[in-house]
């Protein structure tokens, strides 16, 4: 039997309020290209976070901010302020090179997988292309 009613073309867009707004949205149409690079600009998701190249500067404000609180924690434990002070100044020495090193290695590792990662997407491109010319007769 065939459908007498025939189905609307769009939702409407009610509010939490229970208003239904009828109206068509204004301004021009957008092709669905326009629409996702739209909504992809609008969209807070990121790519994993590339760290930041390794500098002396960071890590010594890594350390004196470790440095700093090590210090509260000592002082909160009830050892004397001038050895607590000591004992930070300590960590403060350790921590520097150790936060260096380790941005560095972090650094090194992301750049190692973004070079495998061009490397593969540049060998599966000439690799379609050289199995697009291997398929073409002479």
């Amino acid at each position: 039997m065939a459908q007498t009613r025939k189905k609307r073309r769009r939702k409407h867009r009610g509010t939490q309020g229970g208003r239904i707004d009828r109206r068509p949205a204004r301004g021009r149409a957008r092709s669905r290209a326009e629409a996702r690079a739209r909504a992809q600009s609008r969209t807070k998701k990121r790519d994993p976070r590339t760290p930041n190249p390794p500098s002396w500067n960071s890590s010594l404000k890594k350390a004196g901010i470790a440095s700093a609180l090590f210090f509260a924690l000592l002082a909160i434990l009830g050892q004397p302020p001038l050895s607590s002070a000591l004992i930070a100044i300590l960590m403060m020495g350790f921590y520097v090179p150790m936060a260096y090193l380790l941005d560095r290695f972090l650094y090194q590792r992301h750049q190692r997988k973004e070079a495998e990662k061009r490397l593969e997407r540049e060998r599966q491109r000439t690799g379609q292309q050289q199995s697009q010319a291997a398929e073409q007769p002479d």
